[in-house]
């Protein structure tokens, strides 16, 4: 009886060229803020600045505007999906995506059960939602309406309960790049004009992710949705996947005609936002965290701002009105300072200046006058 044929070994250089060519970031793509939106399964949207500063890592003559537009005529919006973590998705995504993780976002409320004790969830959701469809609410005034209700319930619990069980946005001008406002929410139903849809079949999200995120494991992709008990839908998939192992032996899939370049293809640096897909979309990061840096405080916490030198996490930065602040973390080339300084240039040129958004304290962010813009490099240890 002939042997099994062992699945071909991906090293971690071919999967964090693999992983860059989906995620946009080999080179910038001529794609549209709304298609690259898309193709990524929304931008992971804590703060406000990140998804601009993420687009701009990705494409090909990015201006903040174009995203704004888009925010401002409803075509994408912000919102808890996956991880139970803000999310900019376009507006099909936003009412396809939120069905199929509710089933997570409906056990969240299982650990504030204590201080829901004698609220009737159905009866919750249905005040809140026509509350916040009369017109956009501030969470406190969600949260106040509630209390009417229940006043003995815990008032965390009930704003928690709140936004898991209904689908809200944040509606504008929140997120919109150059203006500020304080968080308002609505259901999404409301907000786009139309019901949501039925959640995306499991089978398509899974191809999406790869697409996006792969070559990648079932529990990658876990990671990635905040989902458990996606393995059935890999083995329904398994026949129409590639199918390799990392240097570890765990199994990994992607999409047969993916890009998977050459593991010396050239990486040009980029500087990504804080909490950007790319460093929070797999279980196993070292496609991406080099095992060198792994473990040390400043690779474990996503508030960061980063740089990628070569593909890999290489340091830190900050922006300071005109001046950008680089901390590598180890010495390099004056070559490769060169280069960075370059994409730091074309960063703060095209993203720095007065129609910065609103910082996370609602307040304005980059009213300095444009002018010349500088890098400078400093060290730093972990």
């Amino acid at each position: 009886m002939a042997s099994r044929t062992p699945h071909p070994v991906l090293d971690n250089r071919a999967l964090n060229r693999a992983t860059l060519a989906r995620q946009l970031l080999l080179s910038r793509a001529e794609m549209s803020a709304r298609d690259a939106v898309g193709h990524l399964l929304g931008l992971q949207a804590q703060n406000v600045k990140p998804p601009y500063f993420q687009l701009h890592a990705r494409l090909a003559g990015f201006r903040p505007a174009e995203l704004a537009g888009l925010m401002e005529s409803r075509e994408v919006v912000r919102m808890v999906t996956m991880r139970s973590t803000i999310h900019t998705h376009t507006a099909d995504d936003a009412l396809t995506l939120r069905p199929l993780v509710q089933p997570a976002r409906d056990r969240e409320v299982n650990y504030f059960r204590k201080g829901l004790a004698g609220v009737d969830l159905e009866r919750l959701a249905e005040l809140a939602r026509a509350f916040v469809d009369a017109e956009p609410r501030t969470m406190a005034e969600l949260r106040e309406e509630l209390l009417k209700e229940w006043p003995d319930a815990d008032p965390q619990s009930l704003s928690v309960a709140a936004r898991c069980r209904l689908p809200l946005v944040q509606v504008t001008p929140r997120g919109v790049w150059g203006r500020s406002g304080q968080v308002r929410l609505t259901t999404v139903e409301n907000w786009l004009g139309r019901p949501a849809g039925e959640a995306q079949p499991v089978d398509e999200v899974v191809l999406r992710y790869l697409a996006a995120f792969g070559p990648a494991s079932v529990k990658d992709m876990q990671i990635w949705a905040g989902l458990t008990r996606l393995r059935e839908a890999f083995e329904r998939l398994r026949p129409g996947l590639a199918v390799f192992r990392d240097e570890n032996g765990v199994e990994l899939f992607d999409l047969p005609d993916a890009p998977r370049p050459d593991a010396d293809t050239p990486a040009p640096p980029r500087f990504l936002p804080e909490f950007d897909n790319l460093l929070l979309s797999h279980a196993d990061r070292t496609r991406v965290v080099a095992p060198e840096i792994k473990g040390r405080t400043w690779t474990g916490n996503q508030a960061h701002c980063t740089l990628l030198v070569d593909g890999f996490l290489a340091g830190l930065w900050k922006r300071d009105g005109n001046t950008l602040t680089v901390q590598l973390f180890q010495e390099t080339s004056a070559a490769r300072k060169e280069e960075i300084a370059a994409e730091g240039e074309l960063m703060l040129g095209a993203m720095g200046g007065p129609e910065s958004p609103e910082s996370t304290d609602g307040t304005a962010d980059g009213t300095e006058e444009p002018g010349k813009v500088s890098v400078r490099f400093a060290s730093i240890h972990g």
